[in-house]
């Protein structure tokens, strides 16, 4: 046994030698290509590139800013670019003529990136794209961070990237961006210490406008909630619970990537909660192990592969989730939140720590199956008693989200930009 696991061992580390050398071509091949582009190509202004989760979804401030820009008459003759890596299963969504689809690291992601005038993402773009100095990149993020990031992330609990790679990452991208989008004075303070704004002195350019990727939660109506579910195929006679989990970066499986499993936490809440709920499952994007919920038919179903979350959020009646970013926005519905930290000792010593006090969190922490169980049958006492808090929460972190906060970048970023 032991010689089959040495041998294993062995043949892993050459696999992962071997990758290591491919990865490296391409990404030369990549440098060299945009080099190319960046020399020959002439910018374009009134070309706009969106890229959402390295080009994994159609959400996020990106798809909201995207969607203020179609109803804008000052884009009437602009043309839109959005990255994917599956183009071809996405060229359904899109309707408006303006719009063009283009495979993620391809070479016509690459010309694209040397016209654009506007470049709109919520994470890091390539190392191979340069940008030129006529070119404005737009950086939204992906949320409100409750865990700590980028260059404040002091825990070596990273599988894959160590402390000072991950700092230099982090560091090298945001010497790129123009604008920074911020929901809120914390988050100004944390985004600049975090991408190191601080040390290349660009704290000018995050603007607090509010999460444009939050505009839908103000301007959805009931006939969208009903249109929601019918397409989720969830009753409307039942509680429906939003679990959204985040992911660990100490679990990473070798050529599959993070992993979670979510069911080993869920399984016996699943099996004991009454009939009248219904659980909908929201797993992290990095997350690469899919969910067997075979077993609880009627009971859960899981929409990790759902690229917009706010479409959960509308239908839940409450969500369930633990360091995940998610309940930031979800606080914009008012609904109750329940916070299952099964591993919170082990989380914040071990993988990352956070920027709040825990005591600021607008609901109660519950660390097993039994205390979540009990919490949801008495949600409505716990909803009353973190009333006040839930409400400090909101003026604190949510203050400047609207319908409107992707009007406000726009006017700011692009439209500013060309007065």
């Amino acid at each position: 046994m032991k010689k089959i696991k040495r041998m294993i061992k062995k043949i892993g580390k050459q696999y992962r030698i071997i990758n290591k050398c491919i990865d490296s071509i391409q990404a030369y091949r990549r440098k060299r290509y945009y080099k190319k582009m960046y020399q020959t190509m002439k910018v374009d202004d009134k070309l706009v590139i969106f890229e959402a989760f390295l080009g994994k979804q159609f959400a996020c401030s990106p798809k909201a800013l995207y969607e203020a820009m179609l109803r804008d008459e000052y884009f009437k003759d602009f043309i839109f670019v959005w990255v994917f890596r599956n183009p071809a299963q996405r060229r359904m969504e899109f309707t408006d003529h303006r719009t063009v689809i283009v495979k993620y690291n391809s070479r016509r992601y690459f010309r694209y990136y040397a016209r654009a005038k506007y470049w709109i993402t919520n994470w890091r773009l390539s190392d191979a794209i340069i940008k030129k100095d006529n070119q404005i990149l737009i950086q939204t993020w992906h949320g409100t961070p409750l865990k700590k990031i980028g260059m404040d992330l002091e825990i070596e609990g990273n599988a894959t990237t160590s402390q000072k790679k991950g700092h230099a990452m982090y560091l090298n991208d945001a010497k790129k961006y123009d604008y920074f989008i911020s929901p809120s004075a914390f988050c100004t303070k944390v985004f600049a210490s975090a991408f190191g704004l601080n040390q290349l002195n660009k704290q000018n350019i995050l603007i607090e406008t509010g999460y444009p990727r939050n505009d839908f939660l103000f301007r959805y109506t009931e006939e969208d909630v009903r249109n929601l579910k019918k397409e989720l195929h969830l009753p409307e006679n039942k509680k429906i619970i939003l679990y959204a989990p985040t992911w660990r970066d100490n679990q990473h499986q070798l050529g599959v990537g993070y992993t979670f499993d979510a069911s080993k936490y869920i399984n016996d809440f699943l099996e004991s909660i009454s009939d009248d709920y219904m659980v909908i499952l929201r797993l992290h994007y990095l997350v690469a192990n899919q969910l067997d919920l075979s077993a609880f038919k009627g009971k859960a179903i899981d929409y990790s592969r759902l690229d917009d979350i706010n479409r959960l959020y509308v239908v839940s009646d409450m969500l369930v989730t633990d360091y995940s970013s998610v309940f930031f926005d979800y606080a914009n519905l008012n609904r109750p939140m329940l916070f299952y930290m099964y591993d919170l000792d082990e989380y914040q010593s071990n993988v990352r720590d956070f920027y709040i006090d825990l005591k600021e969190l607008p609901g109660p922490i519950v660390k097993n199956e039994r205390e979540l169980l009990h919490a949801i049958y008495h949600i409505d006492e716990i909803t009353d008693k973190y009333k006040e808090r839930y409400q400090k929460f909101k003026q604190t972190y949510n203050y400047l989200d609207d319908k409107d906060s992707g009007k406000r970048v726009i006017d700011i970023c692009v439209k500013g930009e060309r007065a």
